[in-house]
């Protein structure tokens, strides 16, 4: 549960006033607070500190806000207001709305630190309230953790821990499979891609749930660093691969938000986790594998392994039929190019199950963008020597041609969606710092809970 979330009835009064309703809400408000808040500024400082008139002490916090959905308005209120509790005033929606942000705002990733920062504290009175906002933030909060973690920290054992203990929790299952056994088990490219490292490469499997729910299945990449393999990256491009687990982070944070929901589905995780590293026995440009679903793959380039090591995790989750499969990514820098980093892309092989996660992630403040499965892309990924190469022959539309090669893997009457995420926030933002973020995640938190939450 976020430190910064207390479910209790007391706290300090913390109130939104629409900009544009100033005026006539600042005449309705006795001498004392109108004197107040004209010689302090408030329209241009946007936030006002009362004191009781009596005692001195902080009584009233009043905020201005541009809209009234306007997600993150309460965004940098942790870090800045004075430490202490306050009780935002406003219907419950409103509540739920405004609090997720100011937690979300206080965020930070402290685990190296000798002493975290003191932040502002937010109460909750409502606990059903209380928990679906300690719910979302507990997840999100997940995801950033893991991908800041330094890679040191969080290598495929690390990943592993965290889903035993997450299985563990909620009377989940968790087994793996590590080194040797991946190609034993028919795994071969998740064994190719993390060889070369000292930190055996494995595949992560949780299931929970009911088995005669709904089966939903989740994959993300756990790349838990990326030198590139002997394609190796500049140290430009090396510098911040300990976030290229984020598409991992993102289905372990999605499967904790949907476990402590209780949706009423069956739920299966499979992460791939590896270290793409460089050593004798790394993987070559030119080498061919062929893969769990017997299709034979050309390595052109050995900096694109996410979608090698995705694409037996998609053939595994296969096995048991689900109702949908939906992966998440740090797969290619194309589509932050199309996209920009904040804004996540995914690509879907049916349209209402597009439709349905879009307007569920604007519903929620957590919007995601469409990009098309343009079958006529599907060339460029020719290979003179195999069935198929692992990248495309030009750079132009990369996130499509690696979707389509993921595309590959999956079986046509499956519905699938895929996500291919930044994991990462390169500039601060109202409740949003800098560091590993998780993008897309509620979006389909309420996509699966408005379908199968009946």
């Amino acid at each position: 549960m976020s430190a910064l979330l207390r479910h209790t009835s007391s706290g300090i009064s913390l109130s939104f006033i629409l900009k544009n309703e100033l005026s006539d809400w600042q005449a309705q408000q006795p001498a004392f607070i109108q004197n107040w808040l004209t010689n302090t500024g408030f329209e241009k400082q946007g936030v006002a500190l009362i004191p009781d008139a009596k005692t001195g002490e902080l009584s009233q916090v009043f905020c201005l806000m541009q809209s009234s959905d306007d997600f993150w308005a309460a965004g940098n209120l942790a870090n800045t207001l004075p430490t202490g509790t306050y009780q935002i005033q406003g219907e419950s929606a409103f509540v739920e709305q405004v609090a997720l942000g100011f937690v979300l705002g206080g965020y930070e990733f402290s685990e190296y630190k000798e002493k975290p920062t003191a932040k502002a504290q937010l109460a909750i009175s409502d606990k059903v309230l209380f928990d679906r906002i300690s719910q979302q933030a507990d997840a999100i909060t997940l995801a950033r953790d893991l991908v800041n973690t330094p890679a040191v920290d969080m290598m495929p054992q690390h990943l592993s821990q965290v889903m035993e203990d997450l299985a563990a929790t909620y009377n989940g299952e968790f087994s793996q499979w590590i080194g040797d056994e991946l190609l034993e088990q028919n795994y071969p490219t998740i064994h190719m891609v993390g060889r070369a490292s000292e930190n055996k490469p494995r595949l992560l499997d949780l299931k929970w749930g009911a088995t005669d729910a709904p089966l939903i299945t989740l994959v993300g990449k756990g790349v838990c660093f990326d030198s590139g393999g002997l394609d190796l990256k500049p140290s430009s491009g090396m510098r911040n691969m300990k976030k290229d687990m984020g598409g991992a982070a993102h289905v372990i944070a999605l499967a904790q938000l949907i476990m402590a929901a209780n949706l009423p589905i069956r739920l299966r995780v499979l992460v791939p986790a590896v270290e793409n590293a460089v050593s004798r026995n790394a993987f070559r440009p030119g080498d061919v594998v062929k893969t769990r679903k017997g299709i034979m793959v050309e390595i052109d380039n050995t900096d694109a392994e996410g979608r090698l090591v995705l694409c037996d995790a998609l053939s595994e989750a296969q096995n048991d039929n689900p109702e949908l499969i939906i992966d998440f990514a740090t797969l290619t820098g194309a589509c932050r190019v199309a996209l920009g980093t904040e804004l996540p892309g995914f690509f879907s092989t049916q349209r209402d199950v597009a439709n349905g996660i879009i307007d569920a992630g604007l519903s929620v403040h957590d919007p995601v963008w469409q990009l098309p499965l343009f079958e006529q892309y599907k060339s460029l990924l020719k290979s003179d020597v195999a069935d198929m190469a692992n990248c495309a022959s030009t750079p132009f539309g990369g996130a499509i041609t690696a979707a389509l090669y993921l595309k590959e893997f999956v079986e046509p009457t499956t519905p699938w969606v895929h996500f291919d995420v930044m994991a990462w926030n390169l500039r601060a933002l109202p409740g949003r710092p800098t560091g590993g973020e998780a993008l897309g995640i509620r979006a389909v938190f309420n996509y699966l809970q408005n379908r199968f939450n009946k």
